[in-house]
C-alpha cells in the first residue's frame, strides 16, 4: 500500500513539473500587405528588408542623378484622386517645379525623377534610364505648411505613401523629353 501511494505521489509530482514547463513560443508571423500566399516586394534598394528589420543607415541622404538619366526627363504624371468625391484627376508636373492642386489646399513640389531608384546606404540614385522601378521625390504642402517629404513609387504606391484623409497622391509615370 505504501509503494503505490509513493508511485502516484511521483507520478503526479512528474506530471506537474513537466505540465509546469513551457514550450517555447514562435513569435507571429509578420501579416503580410498582398494576397494571400504573394510575397511583399520592396522597390530595389529599399531598406525596409524582411518585415523591416534592416536597421537605416544614420546620416544625411544623397540624391544622385547619373549622367545616364540627367536631362533625359522633363515631367511625371501624378494622380490626384479626392477620395469623399471618388474622382481621380491625372496631372503633368515639370521636374522641379511647384504645382496647385485644383480644387485643393495642396500644394506639389516636384524634384528628382529616378527612373530606376536604388537606395544603397545613404545614397540614393537610379541604376539606369530604363522605367524599372520609377519614383519620384516630392514635397507636398496644405496651406502652405509641410505635411509630406519622401518619394512616390509607381510600381510600389504603398510603400511610404502620402497619408491624407481626403486625398491620395500616386506616380504614374515618367515623361521623356
Amino acid at each position: 500500500m505504501k509503494k503505490q501511494m509513493l508511485v502516484a505521489v511521483c507520478s503526479l509530482s512528474l506530471m506537474l513539473v513537466f505540465g509546469a514547463c513551457k514550450k517555447k513560443e514562435e513569435k507571429p508571423a509578420m501579416p503580410q500587405t498582398g494576397a494571400p500566399g504573394q510575397e511583399q516586394q520592396l522597390p530595389s534598394g529599399h531598406p525596409g528588408g524582411p518585415q523591416g528589420q534592416v536597421a537605416m543607415p544614420k546620416g544625411q541622404t544623397a540624391i544622385t542623378v547619373p549622367d545616364s538619366v540627367k536631362g533625359k526627363w522633363k515631367a511625371v504624371m501624378i494622380v490626384v484622386e479626392d477620395k469623399a468625391a471618388k474622382k481621380k484627376n491625372e496631372y503633368t508636373i515639370n521636374l522641379n517645379s511647384d504645382f496647385k492642386v485644383p480644387g485643393s489646399d495642396l500644394k506639389i513640389t516636384v524634384g528628382e525623377y529616378l527612373p530606376d531608384f536604388k537606395m544603397d546606404g545613404l545614397n540614393i540614385t537610379s541604376s539606369s534610364n530604363e522605367p524599372n522601378n520609377p519614383a519620384v521625390n516630392v514635397k507636398i504642402f496644405e496651406n502652405d505648411k509641410e505635411v509630406f517629404k519622401g518619394w512616390l513609387y509607381s510600381k510600389f504606391p504603398a510603400i511610404h505613401p502620402f497619408e491624407h484623409p481626403k486625398y491620395s497622391l500616386m506616380l504614374k509615370d515618367g515623361v521623356k523629353k
